[in-house]
């Protein structure tokens, strides 16, 4: 392991002696400049530098420009974690375009909503990928795509193919037509009048609470973001980080590839998690940390080939998306060898993770909180000992400060957080006021800076005119040995106002009388939160976003549907 923690992070600082805003595009080519020949993108059957990197991202940016991307055009990438992805991502860049980087996994009405929502005006799409169509998905949401005059969707110019999984279209540009338009085209790319606080990036979040909306996101932020990461993980020069999380969203785009770029380091992306190609890949490309959310992780613990792959090589890893416990962590330091562990939070609304706890905090300290605000040095606040942003909770029903260390909602303020969503002002003024983006999340910040979570403010409801916190409900009933998954949710009542519902996985194999469980609630829980109704239901039924997230809003729907055809 190369140098001490502190030792990673002066080096860092050094090389960053001031913040120099700048676009996507120049950010790369400053980066080729300092790392031309080291590898940017390391796949099994390809690895590409910096230098060739940013040659390839200028041709196909070239190739864009003809095809009507520049200023104020927005490009979509439906691409999961190929090697073109990277050049193609600052291609957009170069272009003064902003990107819009789609969930590949989405069905049909939801690529056509995103489609039609962003007003996309050129699409990059693979022809198809995990038993998806893309191309078969086209034709039938916007039949005329292939001549840029699909009448469901106006605005779409022209559409560019990456043959993945499946054929190419006859007649349609592929990727690497694109580059040589761009050769027939240089210099098209004229990006001369866009500035690093323009749009970058038009990222969607994943549709937990309703339609998917499009965060605006600049092209500095994510460059602070990915600084303040690789400063907060202490990379060390040349880090490599291997992932399967997708690009179209700030894990794998900013904590991945931006950041890895911040310490002239490498990424190692894999277009799908399974625990034996993560080993195998870790062993043949020496990568050096790992990004993983809790489910991943425990697989790669449960997984044979922990013992017989060469992973000496690895010595860290990120973990977010949900809380681990202490026993998860110390499997991963026993039994992977991972010294430096660190978790986080944040949102797509914010620039992706705000919060890091430190590699060098105790495994206590990674269980039980989200981490403090990341280390942003000279990229962070000024007058908060650069931390990346500012966090406090408020007073969820009535807007009002609290004080420290009390739970309230989480808002917070600072350079990377959004310019606002994409052609949704009332849903932008409500979650963005005075500069505070307000999270929905509930939590207590410390004295010390550090978080902790405690549930969603936008799934609170009334019972009787007392609030009841669904995690509350669903922390206890997680706890009785048979239940796997429990969600609350409050529907409407004539007496109540609304009345709480909770849905309940059972562990494999195991029986559940809900009365049982109702039971329960109402020997540890006052007597508003015990929830009136338990409906039981099997984990491939959970409604959930494309990226795995469950849908409580539909699972209120549905338990509302129920209980109207029991009286109606």
């Amino acid at each position: 392991m190369p140098g001490t923690i502190d030792e990673r992070r002066a080096a860092l600082q050094a090389r960053f002696g001031a913040w120099t805003p700048r676009t996507l595009g120049d950010f790369l080519d400053e980066r080729a400049a300092a790392f031309a020949d080291r590898p940017l993108v390391i796949t099994d059957a390809r690895t590409v530098t910096y230098a060739e990197t940013a040659a390839w991202a200028a041709r196909l940016a070239d190739g864009l420009a003809t095809l009507g991307a520049g200023p104020g055009a927005r490009v979509g990438l439906l691409m999961a974690n190929y090697l073109e992805f990277v050049p193609l991502k600052f291609a957009v860049a170069r272009t003064g375009a902003a990107a819009i980087p789609f969930n590949y996994l989405y069905r049909e009405d939801e690529l056509l909503y995103v489609l039609r929502q962003s007003r996309c005006t050129v699409l990059v799409t693979m022809t198809g990928f995990a038993g998806l169509d893309h191309v078969g998905m086209l034709d039938r949401i916007a039949p005329g795509w292939e001549t840029g005059q699909a009448e469901a969707l106006p605005d779409l110019r022209a559409v560019v193919q990456f043959p993945a999984e499946g054929p190419a279209r006859e007649g349609v540009l592929t990727v690497d037509a694109l580059a040589g338009l761009g050769d027939r085209h240089p210099g098209a790319a004229d990006a001369t009048g866009v500035s690093p606080g323009d749009l970058g990036d038009i990222l969607y979040t994943s549709g937990t609470t309703g339609s998917p909306k499009g965060v605006m996101v600049t092209h500095d932020a994510v460059q602070r973001t990915g600084y303040a990461s690789a400063l907060t993980r202490a990379f060390e020069d040349g880090r490599r980080v291997l992932f399967s999380l997708p690009c179209y969203h700030m894990f794998g785009y900013v904590e991945g590839l931006i950041a890895a770029m911040i310490a002239g380091g490498a990424i190692v992306p894999r277009t799908a998690f399974s625990a034996a190609d993560h080993f195998a890949a870790i062993e043949r490309h020496r990568a050096t940390e790992i990004l993983c959310v809790p489910t991943m992780t425990v697989a790669l613990l449960e997984h044979p080939d922990r013992r017989t792959r060469d992973l000496s090589s690895v010595f860290a890893l990120l973990s977010g998306a949900a809380p681990a416990p202490v026993w998860l962590w110390e499997k991963v330091r026993d039994e992977l060898g991972i010294t430096e562990m660190t978790t986080g939070y944040g949102m797509t609304e914010c620039g992706g993770a705000m919060t890091m706890t430190l590699p060098e905090d105790g495994l206590e300290r990674h269980a039980s909180t989200v981490g403090r605000p990341k280390l942003a040095g000279v990229a962070g606040l000024r007058g908060r000992g650069g931390d990346l942003c500012h966090y406090r909770t408020i007073d969820p029903l009535t807007g009002e400060a609290l004080p420290e260390g009390e739970e309230g909602e989480l808002v917070s303020s600072g350079p990377t957080h959004m310019l606002g969503f994409w052609e949704k002002t009332e849903e932008t003024a409500a979650a963005l006021r005075d500069g505070w983006v307000h999270s929905g999340d509930l939590g207590r910040v410390g004295a010390d800076g550090y978080l902790q979570l405690t549930g969603r403010s936008k799934e609170l409801y009334k019972s009787g005119g007392e609030l009841v916190m669904p995690k509350e409900v669903e922390d206890l009933l997680t706890r009785h040995p048979r239940v796997s998954q429990a969600y609350a949710v409050g529907v409407p009542d004539d007496r109540w106002g609304e009345v709480g519902c909770a849905w309940i996985v059972a562990e494999p194999g195991a029986d559940l009388d809900p009365a049982e469980l109702i039971a329960l609630c109402r020997e540890q829980l006052a007597r508003f939160k015990v929830p009136r109704h338990v409906f039981l239901i099997t984990a491939g039924e959970l409604p959930t976003t494309p990226t795995g997230k469950v849908q409580k809003f539909r699972l209120a729907a549905r338990a509302a549907e129920r209980l109207a055809g029991r009286t109606g």
